[in-house]
């Protein structure tokens, strides 16, 4: 079993409601979120992803569609912090995404690892799965959501 990583970068906003410090103001962050698949290698006779767990392009481009385009320059605004929610429908068009937790930094790579583990699992390479996200807040923070 081989393993790959792939990071790719984007920008958002958003708040913790009940932090004790500035967090719990409106701000943003260049996250990095790295993708780490495992997998054994393809080795079909033609194939354009032969010799590779899955090809480096087709991780970004399958992480950008289900992921990374919706969330970046968006505000990740918690279903529950309706005095944000409420002010952000006040400007027409904004891109905000709401979560059904509180957009930390362990709840942003816990979100994510659900979403792109239905994306990756099983249905690209040979026996290939999602293995772990890394998601940065900051180059001196992060979470990991890995599976079990």
């Amino acid at each position: 079993m081989l393993s790959i990583t792939r990071k790719l970068e984007f920008d958002a906003g958003h708040r913790i409601p009940d932090h004790r410090s500035q967090c719990r103001n409106l701000h943003g962050h260049r996250y990095v979120l790295e993708i780490t698949l495992e997998g054994e290698l393809v080795d079909v006779e033609g194939a354009p992803d032969r010799g590779m767990v899955m090809d480096f392009a087709d991780v970004k481009s399958l992480a950008n569609t289900h992921l990374v385009d919706l969330w970046d320059h968006a505000f990740l605004v918690f279903e529950g912090d309706t005095q944000v929610r409420d002010f952000l429908a006040t400007m027409p068009g904004h891109k905000t995404v709401v979560l059904d937790r509180i957009p930390t930094v362990e709840n942003l790579a816990l979100a994510a690892f659900g979403i792109l583990s239905k994306v990756y699992d099983q249905h690209y390479g040979v026996d290939l799965r999602l293995k772990r996200v890394r998601l940065y807040e900051t180059p001196n923070c992060w979470a990991d959501a890995e599976r079990a």
